[in-house]
C-alpha cells in the first residue's frame, strides 16, 4: 500500500501525512526532505545550484539517509543529522532551483523508490511521477495568505513576506505541483489538521483504513 500526499509549498503536506501514517501505522515518507538536503549540502560548499553534475558529485561523495517514521523524518549524512537545518529561509530560496534538475529528481526518486512498502509518501510529484501506481493520491492546496499565515506561525517572519515568497515559489514550482488526474484535491483552508487527516482516512480504501 502506497497513499500519495503531494501540494503547493506550506499547504500542511507533512503534517497531513505524518498523521495519516500514525493512523495507519505505517512510515511517512517526505521527499522534500532529500531536495532540502541537497540543497543545504551544496550552500555550504559554495556548489552552483544549477549545476546537476557538480551537485551529485557532492551527493556521492556525502551519501544522505532518509529515516522513514510515522511521527517524523530524519535526515543524515553520515553521521551528522541535518533534519533542524533544512527549513531555514536559504534552504527555502535555493531548493526549487535544485528540485528542477532533472538529474537531481532521478536521484531523489531512486531512493523513495528503494524504501519498502506500505508508507505514506508526500512531496510535488508523488502520485504523478515517483508512485503513479499508487492506490490513493491525494492534493492539498490553500491561499497563498492562508499558508504564509500558518508558516508565520512556525518562523518570525514578517505574513506579506512570507505570502510574496511563496507566491514565488508557487510560480517555480508549478511544473512539478500539478496534481494527479486522479488525486482528490482537498484545500486545507477552512479544515483544521485534524480535519484534513480525517478527510484522507475517510477517503482511503476499505483494505486500508
Amino acid at each position: 500500500m502506497i497513499v500519495t500526499i503531494d501540494g503547493v509549498a506550506a499547504s500542511g503536506k507533512s503534517s497531513v501525512a505524518s498523521g495519516v501514517a500514525r493512523a495507519l501505522g505505517v512510515p511517512y515518507v517526505s521527499s522534500g526532505l532529500l531536495y532540502r538536503a541537497a540543497t543545504l549540502l551544496a550552500l555550504e560548499a559554495g556548489a552552483p545550484l544549477d549545476d546537476a553534475r557538480a551537485l551529485l558529485t557532492h551527493l556521492r561523495a556525502h551519501p544522505l539517509r532518509l529515516e522513514a517514521l510515522a511521527g517524523g523524518n530524519r535526515l543524515w549524512a553520515g553521521e551528522r543529522e541535518l533534519t533542524d537545518e533544512l527549513h531555514s529561509t536559504r534552504v527555502d530560496q535555493g531548493v526549487s532551483a535544485v528540485a528542477a534538475l532533472p538529474e537531481v529528481r532521478a536521484w531523489v526518486d531512486a531512493q523513495l523508490r528503494a524504501l519498502p512498502e506500505p508508507f505514506v509518501a508526500e512531496g510535488r510529484d508523488m502520485g504523478t511521477n515517483v508512485f503513479p501506481q499508487a492506490g490513493a493520491k491525494f492534493y492539498l492546496t490553500a491561499s497563498p495568505r492562508v499558508r504564509a499565515e500558518r508558516r508565520a506561525q512556525e518562523r518570525p517572519e514578517d505574513v506579506p513576506a512570507i505570502e510574496a515568497a511563496l507566491i514565488e515559489r508557487d510560480r517555480r514550482d508549478r511544473v512539478q505541483s500539478a496534481p494527479a488526474p486522479d488525486a482528490r484535491v482537498i484545500d486545507t483552508g477552512p479544515l483544521s489538521l485534524e480535519g484534513v487527516i480525517g478527510t484522507i482516512l475517510a477517503a482511503l480504501p476499505a483494505r486500508s483504513a
